[in-house]
């Protein structure tokens, strides 16, 4: 897979497993900016706590959904399972859009962020063992950071679904979640056509199918007028049946063979989540509440936030495997960390307006959006193929839990109340120097704990668990070519 070079089959497979990212994007952008549609009297009047909970009952479905489909795509498969997770996000949140009350909402929203963790392990699994060693880096990156391409269509589209004049209130809730539903419906057929990855029949005992998968990738090329080179005996690699892995097993490998590699992988998860959770979820409260933005043109702020977040990605990911892993990591953590440090002083100084705020957050997260797609290429690049899965669930589930509630719970409290006409910026701007350290902090750990995996082969960063001992102590039951 990896000697292949750049064809239309690799763009299929981008196109058909990348949407996942801007599923949940568009999925947490509309979601967000429908909390006064579904507070009126005239939909389900919800609360405010009640509004929230959803938000964070979708937030645990990821976790769960991650940790359960991670385990089965290592177990059954990528494709079988980023064909289920798409559908489970389908019906579930088509479903929200017929709620009839809140907890008929809470249900579907649990099981649709049910589905798109389980998204995130398949299909990252699949994309990291499909695409050629010497693009997988810029191509992984990218992929992670179309979840702003999502996020910028979802603000668009509330624009448009929460404008009393345009569509009647009862109706636009509804119609937001079915947005992202119809885009996955569009992209289920495409998925159809992408295989398995050989990688995970080969080592599943399934060598003839693998086989039989890459013949068909191969000949498409051929007869496209592609040349190939052929394998070489440096290319083989001898295994036998993967071993069964208990979560005894699991821990034995996350932190008794590669506790280095864990420990980079934590450090490099939370530190990214704890600042874009931090920024992000505030982002509107800041605006209000310091900037004295009304709240219903803060929608306008976040499309420049939104392309910056996603530029990033676009345009250093390259770099990743050219410069390398451990430079650009390192890079991009600090540089962003560093800049948020520029930007607590110019915030605690009072010399920004909204505008000046935006740019620089954009400036920002340019390189922390670039950042945080690598930290989800490292967990998924460096642990053994037989538990890749498992290892994206384990550490997308930290991120969760150290970003997605602490980092907005305490930023929250930091901002203050709103009746206030002198907000005092001193509790905020010492969040903000914290998560500067945290950013800087991270980037630091993946210089010295870094893998320097740009352009290897993934059996080349972590052999398989199921890699045969020498000839003379086993007889390999596969031959990996």
């Amino acid at each position: 897979m990896d000697r292949l070079p750049w064809t239309k089959f690799h763009w299929l497979v981008v196109v058909g497993l990348g949407v996942s990212w801007i599923l949940d994007g568009i999925e947490i952008q509309i979601v967000s900016s429908m909390s006064g549609a579904l507070q009126s009297p005239h939909t389900l009047h919800l609360t405010s706590a009640e509004v929230g909970a959803t938000a964070s009952v979708y937030l645990a479905g990821q976790v769960v959904g991650a940790l359960v489909f991670g385990r089965l795509t290592d177990k059954l498969g990528r494709k079988r399972l980023f064909i289920i997770t798409l559908m489970i996000y389908l019906l579930a949140s088509g479903a929200a859009g017929l709620s009839f009350d809140w907890w008929m909402l809470l249900v579907c929203r649990f099981v649709a962020g049910m589905g798109i963790g389980g998204e995130y392990t398949a299909i990252n699994s699949a994309i990291d063992e499909i695409i050629p060693a010497k693009y997988r880096g810029r191509v992984d990156i990218a992929v992670n950071g179309t979840y702003w391409g999502g996020a910028a269509i979802g603000a668009a589209a509330t624009l448009v679904l929460f404008n009393e004049n345009m569509v009647p209130i009862e109706w636009g809730w509804r119609l937001g979640f079915f947005i992202g539903p119809l885009l996955g419906l569009a992209i289920i057929f495409v998925r159809k056509s992408i295989p398995e990855s050989p990688r995970w029949l080969l080592t599943h005992g399934r060598a003839e199918e693998a086989e039989q998968t890459l013949d068909v990738i191969e000949r498409q090329m051929r007869a496209d007028g592609i040349a190939l080179t052929p394998v070489t005996a440096k290319d083989e690699l001898a295994i036998t049946n993967p071993p069964r892995l208990t979560l005894w097993e699991l821990v034995n490998v996350f932190f008794k063979k590669y506790p280095r590699r864990s420990f980079l992988g934590f450090s490099m998860m939370a530190t990214q989540a704890f600042l874009y959770n931090a920024i992000f979820f505030t982002q509107g409260m800041v605006l209000v509440h310091f900037y004295d933005v009304p709240l219903s043109h803060t929608g306008y702020y976040f499309f420049p936030f939104a392309i910056g977040n996603l530029l990033g990605p676009l345009l250093l990911g390259p770099l990743f495997d050219t410069i390398g892993r451990r430079v650009m990591i390192c890079g991009t953590y600090v540089i962003s960390g560093s800049l948020l440090f520029v930007s607590a002083w110019a915030f605690h100084a009072g010399i920004l307006s909204a505008a000046s705020q935006t740019l620089l957050w954009c400036v920002i997260f340019f390189f922390a959006s670039a950042g945080a797609s690598s930290a989800y290429l490292t967990v998924s690049e460096i642990f053994p193929l037989e538990l890749r899965g498992q290892a994206i669930a384990f550490f997308f589930a930290i991120s969760q839990g150290v970003g997605g509630v602490i980092a907005p719970f305490l930023f929250g409290h930091l901002i203050g109340g709103e009746d206030n006409p002198n907000p005092d910026r001193n509790p905020l701007t010492a969040g903000y120097v914290m998560g500067a350290v945290i950013m800087v902090t991270g980037g630091v750990i993946a210089w010295y704990f870094g893998v320097n995996a740009e352009r290897k082969s993934l059996e080349d960063i972590a052999e398989p668990l199921s890699k045969a001992p020498p000839p003379e102590a086993a007889n390999p039951t596969v031959q990996l070519r």
